[in-house]
Formats: structure tokens, sequence, C-alpha cells
């Protein structure tokens, strides 16, 4: 991949071959899945054709085990999907699941004219199974196509692309029965067949996709496959957090998806007709649209790195907005007799529109990185795998939420309180998974500070290794340069740095979390600078990124200091590859000594436009401290 040149915008990805099939084949499943789903769900409860219910609860029933058999597939199969999509080349897979789908539709048409609500339920079954085996190959593909700095962008298209097909599928397949004339189901089977031959013959412009693991041998035993594969997974422990992490947010967006119609016509006063039906479709557009607008914006916002620090901020945003729709609904219905636009102009209507679209837009902020994370950090042999795993502990929690709504309605909560619920559940949820996993805290923190204080411009990243060791030497200018320089690398680096810094408050949780190594002067604590090489040399042999500042102390007056020889003492125990970098425009920043006392002053300026500049590596022989310095200082320039 290293010869793709990534494109400036994630849009551009739209014009390339090798994303633009695929993209337009996972979102035609995506829409073709909800047209049946909820052409389904429209004729149990608006029409009893398909189910010949003659009670609200007997309709009610029939749609929760419809729901339950799309599922059960996620629970019996995933293991080996995910077995599959590791074994095989994944185009060919894809093209196999198109035509599959196929077959599945021409049944559902069957289905509908003899109106068998069996065939219909076989139908949506065997749609389960379609989805379990197109789950891991749709984000296991993406890292064979995309480089590192695309994934955020691609995966932001893919899940807004899922989401908005998810809203015109429930739309479409919705209308499409409520409209018909004498429950006519043609036009619905119509769409399905011809998005399902559609989506077959773009599958087939998906560029060749090899094998990650062809020697693999497929289980028999799936479902002791599906509980070894959750095994396996959990000993990464980032991996499966981030899929936790992905669960509790489907546990979530099922939860409000569940409750949007009865919220709509009861809780708002809508009503069950029309006027409930367009306020409730209201309502799934505003949910839809944020998380693709969330989505997209990630891209952006993480400047096409796979940025962890988005996921609490996602995280705080979801509770705070989930709150604020709890306190937003009117303690008696307000809509009945109110267009949806006249509802929304009103001030509990707004600040209702307000709380939908923001719990959708940071839930975007939220799910993308993770899905990144997943694709970057696991094995190539093993991504489709951790997909697989992620689509069971999905299922387990989708079916979790239900439960949990059927619990609090037993007790008495409604609706506004089930939101609320949600908020503090989440708020706890995302306190656990970031103490488990603190990393995800500490890019929130460097997130914050780069994007509120400074604007950061890198260039020649690329220059640091994916992998293997490595010492990075940089200039020492604030007391913020390595959080910059956090921020800005993809890899984790080990910092070396002086002991008092690494002791400062708040910062110390930070260069705990990435481990930094503390030291000391030989003479001012020899056991502590003994013990900071042991753990150097320890980082080396593990393959880590080690940063030191050679200068040993942050600059007084904004030129470099003499750099000390404390890199050579490494590199002759670990001869590994040294890499200069530079930082530029830091002196004179509010953590530097400039104009007074570091962080005893006023901000120079908000928004500060700062460079991080990196040199060619230089090998472990031909590294001497003088050529170190002047590369440091080439890289610098006159930019302080």
């Amino acid at each position: 991949m290293s010869e793709i040149s990534p494109p400036k915008s994630q849009f551009e990805l739209l014009r390339e071959r090798r994303f633009l099939p695929y993209f337009i084949t996972q979102i035609l499943g995506a829409f073709n899945d909800n047209v049946f789903k909820n052409a389904l769900i429209a004729l149990i409860a608006f029409t009893g054709i398909a189910s010949n219910a003659n009670s609200t609860s007997e309709a009610t029933l029939l749609i929760n085990l419809a729901a339950g058999l799309f599922i059960l597939p996620f629970f019996l199969f995933s293991a080996i999907a995910g077995d599959v999509a590791d074994k095989y080349e994944k185009s060919f897979l894809i093209r196999r699941v198109k035509v599959a789908e196929i077959f599945i539709m021409a049944l559902g048409v069957v289905g509908f004219a003899l109106g068998s609500i069996s065939i219909q339920f076989a139908v949506l079954f065997l749609m389960g199974v379609q989805s379990t085996f197109f789950g891991p190959i749709k984000y296991g593909i993406l890292p064979q196509h995309l480089t590192q700095q695309e994934l955020v962008g691609g995966n932001g298209l893919v899940e807004m692309g899922t989401f908005l097909a998810i809203l015109l599928g429930t739309i479409v397949g919705t209308q499409s029965i409520v409209l018909a004339a004498n429950d006519n189901t043609w036009p619905v089977s119509i769409i399905i067949l011809g998005i399902a031959c559609s989506g077959y013959l773009i599958s087939r412009s998906i560029p060749h996709s090899p094998a990650n693991d062809p020697n693999l041998t497929l289980s028999r035993h799936w479902l002791k496959e599906n509980v070894a594969l959750v095994k396996y997974t959990y000993k990464n422990r980032v991996i499966f957090q981030c899929i936790i992490g992905i669960s509790w947010f489907w546990f979530m967006g099922a939860s409000y998806l569940a409750q949007f119609p009865v919220f709509a016509a009861d809780v708002l006063g809508a009503g069950s007709g029309a006027a409930g039906g367009n306020l409730f479709t209201a309502l799934l557009a505003l949910f839809s649209i944020g998380i693709g607008v969330g989505s997209a914006l990630c891209e952006r916002l993480s400047r096409s790195r796979v940025e962890l620090g988005l996921v609490p901020f996602g995280a705080f945003g979801i509770t705070v907005f989930g709150a604020l729709l709890y306190f937003a609904t009117p303690q008696s219905p307000i809509a009945e007799g109110l267009g949806v636009t006249q509802f929304f102009l009103s001030l509990n209507g707004f600040m209702i529109v307000f709380s939908v679209l923001g719990i959708g837009l940071f839930g975007g902020f939220y799910i993308v990185p993770l899905y990144a994370i997943i694709q970057s950090r696991s094995a190539p042999e093993r991504l489709a795998r951790a997909i697989a795993c992620n689509n069971i502990m999905n299922a387990l929690f989708m079916v979790a939420s239900a439960l949990l709504a059927v619990v609090l309605t037993l007790l008495g909560v409604g609706i506004p309180g089930l939101f609320l619920t949600l908020a503090v559940l989440n708020a706890c949820v995302a306190i656990y998974i970031f103490r488990l996993v603190p990393e995800f805290l500490m890019r929130f923190l460097i997130w914050i500070l780069i994007h509120t204080l400074y604007r950061v411009k890198t260039e020649e990243l690329d220059k640091i290794p994916e992998s293997g060791s490595a010492v990075l030497v940089a200039n020492h200018v604030s007391f913020v340069d390595a959080l910059i320089i956090a921020g800005c690398v993809r890899r984790p680096i080990r910092f070396v740095m002086y002991h008092k810094i690494f002791k400062l408050p708040i910062m110390n949780f930070i260069f705990r979390t990435a481990r930094a190594i503390p030291i000391a002067g030989r003479k001012e604590n020899e056991a502590m600078y003994f013990q900071a090489f042991n753990q150097m040399r320890e980082a080396a042999d593990a393959g880590e990124l080690i940063c030191i500042f050679p200068e040993g102390q942050i600059t007084y007056d904004g030129e470099l200091n003499i750099f000390k020889p404390g890199v050579l003492t490494l590199i002759n125990d670990k001869p590994v590859p040294v890499i200069p970098m530079a930082l530029r425009g830091l002196w004179g920043s509010l953590f530097s000594r400039k104009g007074g006392k570091a962080f005893f002053k006023l901000p120079r300026r908000l928004f500060a436009k700062i460079e991080l500049v990196v040199g060619s590596p230089v090998p472990a022989e031909a590294v001497t401290m003088d050529k170190l310095q002047r590369a440091v200082a080439m890289l610098r320039g006159d930019k302080k």
C-alpha cells in the first residue's frame, strides 16, 4: 500500500475503484436488509395480514420474534464466518454473498405473494446468516485497500453510508406497505429483488483481496468455536475493550431506536396514525443523520489518524445529550394536532431535535475510531475473526438492551426514565472502559490540548517505522513537547523525561499511562539513572519506540543546548536506528520559559500554529552527538 498517495479528503475515496464498488455494495446490502425487515414489520403492525394477528400483543410478539430471528445467526455462525473471511479471497466471498442475497430475496418475494409468515421468518433468518458472513469481510477488507492514514476516513464513510442506508431502508420499507393499495406487496418485492441484483453486479468491480490465512483449517464445531473465539480475542486487551465499546454503542442505539415509535406516538402525543409515523421517521432521520455527520467528521477531527482521543470525547457527548433528551421531554403530550415542523419549532421540540442529533453526532465520534483501532491493531491473519467476535458481542448487547427495556417497563419506568438510565449507564461504562484501557483517556487529554491551544502541522511522519524499535530525538522547547509528539506519532512512544517533569500534577497521569521513563542525573540519583537505562534497553528489546530529549533540559533562551551522550549509551548496547525530529513554534507558548515562568502567564495566542518535522533515520553505527545536533538544528531552522 506504500505506493498509494492518501487523498486530501476522505470523500476522494469515492472516486477510487479500490473503495467505491465496495462502498456501494455494502450500502445496497444494508438498504435491502432494512427495506425487507421494515416492510414485514409494517405488514404485521399495520395490516395484520401477514401474521393474521388479532391483537396488539400478538403483533408485538411477532415483531420481537422477527428481530430475534435476524440476530440469532450472529450467535450461531460468527466464528465460522470469521474463519471463512480469513481463509479465502474476499472479493470472491462478497460476490458469493451477493448471489445468496438474490436467492434469499427471491424467496422473500414468494413469501410476500403467498402471504406466508413462515416463509418470511425463514427469509429473515437467512438474511441474518448472510449478514453474519458479510460482516467480517466488510471490515476485514478495508485495511487491504486503504492506507493507515485512510482508515479513519474510510470507516467514517462506511458508518455514514450504513446509517443513511438504514434510514432510507426503514422509510422505503414502511411506506411501501403503508401507502400500497389493498396491501399490495409487489412494489416492495420489485425493490428488494432489484437491489439484490444491482448489489451483485457492482460487487464484480471490487478489486482482488488476498486471503489473510489461506492455510487455516475450518472447524465443524461452530458453537464451540464461538466460545473459543471470544476467549482468544479477550487476551488482546485493547482489541477486546474496543469490541465491548462498539457493542455498548449498539446497546444504546438499539435502545433508542426501539423506543422512538412509542416515544413519538404516546409520550409526545402524536398518536399511532400518520402523524405518529411521521414524527417517528423524523426522529429516526435525526439520529441517523447525526451519526452520519459525526462519522464523516472523524477524519477531519483526527487529521486522518486513528485517534483514540475521540472515543472518550464521543462518550462524554452521548451522556450529555442523552441526559438533555430526558430533561427536554415534556411532562405531558404536546404533539397532538401539530405537524412535525410545528412540533420541532416549539421549545421542547427544538430541544429534542438538538438532543437526538447530538446523541447521533457524538455516537459517530465514538464508534468510528473503535472500528479503525481493531483494523489497525489486529494481526492481519486474524482481523476477520476479530470482527466476527465483535458481531457476537454486538448481538449479545442488543438482546440485553431489549431485556433492560422490558425490565424497566415492568418496574414502571417510562421512556424518559429509560433515556436517563441510558445516559447514566453510558457514563459508568465509559469510566469502566477507560480505567481498563487508560490509553483512551490519555489520548483524549492530548487531543484536547492539541485542538484547543494549537494547530499542528506534521512533515515526513512516514519516516518513523510502523514496527520495530527506534530512538527518536528532538529539541526540548516546552513542558508539553512529549504530549505534542505523542499526539502526532501514530505508534505508542516510551518517553525518557526528567523525573521532576514526570511528576507534574495532571500530566503525571498521562506520562504514567504512556509508560514514560523518569530519569535523573547520575550525580543527582544514581539508582534512578541506571534504572532508566535498564527500562530503555527492555523497551528496545520489545521493539518499542523510545523518545529522548538529548539536551537534558527545557531551553531557557530558545536555542539548542549541547546534546548529552545518553543516546550513545543506549545504542552502544542496543544498536537501533536514531530518528532526528524538530518542534517548531512552541517557544513563547504558555508552556515554554520565554516571557516568564511556564504555566504562569497568558497564552501568546490561541490556536497557534506549531510543527513537528521528522528527519531521515540514522543507522546506529553512524550516530554521533554532533551529527544528531546538526540534524535537529537543520530541521528546526529559524522557527523556534
